[in-house]
């Protein structure tokens, strides 16, 4: 099997993950209307999924490491189905928090194990463009799940998201069965638990990439958590116009993942990263400044998206050469600072909207995004590095003395 087609099948697999978890946000108005509880509060669901989703990817990496990745793979993506399921008959604000847990904890195989695979299968110099595609087709899932959910809560009722989105969740599932055998089968029956997390975290080099990817993680998927909240309470669209304004994030992803994979042999990881960070916080900033106006509003939903894949897709290129052995355990820890991350952001994130509105909380998260770019500056060098025995151009991490 061409291994092009294989990210694209991973791509599916991450597609359907992350349309399940970002759904969330453009129905939160239905979903505390049906549940008679302040949005602010709903925002919850997205911290139920994000935290597991987060501290999850720590069990599932070494085990993927030491098992195969792609037995992980099937485990979880079976059990996601049923947890996305159990969603749609939830009763309660507690209950569907609970099950929105189980989701998280299952879906977070998915995405980090996909991209460890990847590294398996491609060279570095030509990483960042397979990276780019699968982030670029899982986060079109997200970007889709906007207008598709938002039209299922319109015409139907939120509970039809999950339940739709649950049995979507079979097809990935049967196309991974269909081609199990081509995907890579990389064990190693000597991988422990603790001890690659120890030595990753032990590089300083490494240890600024993950706090990089946290910050990112805190700021701007923190960012992109209230804007469907943000435009009910701005323009009192209905769920379906959320959607598809949403869907520029997910648009713009697919776009910038590309782009990127382009731009990086030409002008280096640096920029790339700088460019996404300045991207986010010029998104968060027209939000405060304008976001009245609907053609900046979408602008802004469209500058996120680019600001995001730009800097993921590039933190995420480096982290895969961090360990050949322990890939799993690297990509693991990657999504554990980022889903934790953006967890985290959400959490304080729904604390300050609530206290000082929303547009003064996109003022603040993009002033912590100027922050972010500035700390991206200290830690970042541009140099020449050997990978595998290529040199090629790379981004090393170091604490200017």
């Amino acid at each position: 099997m061409d291994k092009n087609k294989i990210v694209i099948l991973l791509g599916l697999l991450g597609f359907i993950v992350m349309a399940d978890n970002w759904v969330v946000s453009p129905i939160l108005p239905a979903i505390s209307d049906s549940l008679a509880i302040r949005v602010e509060r709903a925002g919850l669901l997205i911290t139920a999924y994000m935290i597991p989703f987060g501290l999850f990817q720590i069990v599932f990496g070494p085990l993927a490491d030491r098992f195969g990745k792609k037995q992980i793979i099937m485990f979880s993506i079976l059990l996601f189905t049923v947890a996305t399921g159990l969603c749609a008959i939830a009763g309660s604000l507690t209950g569907l928090a609970a099950y929105r847990v189980l989701t998280g904890i299952f879906a977070a195989a998915i995405m980090p194990i996909s991209l460890a695979l990847i590294g398996d299968i491609f060279p570095v110099e030509q990483r960042q463009m397979a990276i780019g595609t699968f982030m670029g087709i899982s986060f079109l899932g997200q970007g889709l799940s906007m207008i598709t959910g938002g039209a299922i809560a319109q015409f139907l009722n939120w509970r039809w998201v999950f339940g739709v989105y649950a049995v979507l969740s079979l097809i990935p599932m049967l196309l991974l069965l269909k081609n199990y055998k081509y995907l890579p089968d990389t064990k190693n029956p000597n991988s422990r638990f603790v001890a690659p997390y120890i030595k990753l975290l032990s590089n300083t080099k490494n240890l600024y990439t993950y706090i990089l990817v946290m910050l990112e993680g805190i700021f701007i998927i923190g960012s992109f958590s209230y804007i469907g909240a943000y435009i009910s309470k701005t323009y009192h669209f209905d769920n379906l116009t959320i959607g598809a304004i949403m869907t520029a994030f997910g648009f713009m992803s697919l776009v910038g993942g590309r782009l990127g994979g382009k731009l990086v042999p030409k002008i280096g990881p640096r920029p790339i990263l700088t460019i996404g960070l300045i991207s986010a916080l010029a998104a968060d900033l027209l939000l405060f400044y304008a976001g009245q106006n609907l053609a900046v509003l979408i602008t802004s939903v469209g500058l996120l998206g680019l600001g995001f894949i730009f800097t993921h897709s590039t933190l995420l290129t480096r982290a895969t050469q961090f360990a050949d052995k322990a890939r799993g355990a690297a990509m693991s820890l990657v999504a554990f600072c980022f889903m934790g991350g953006g967890g985290v952001g959400t959490a304080i994130g729904g604390k300050i909207a609530i206290a000082y509105g929303f547009s003064n909380f996109f003022l603040i998260y993009g002033l912590m995004l100027v922050f972010t770019l500035m700390v991206s500056f200290l830690l970042v060098r541009d140099s020449k590095e050997r990978v595998g025995g290529t040199d090629t151009d790379g981004m090393s991490l170091s604490l200017n003395k």
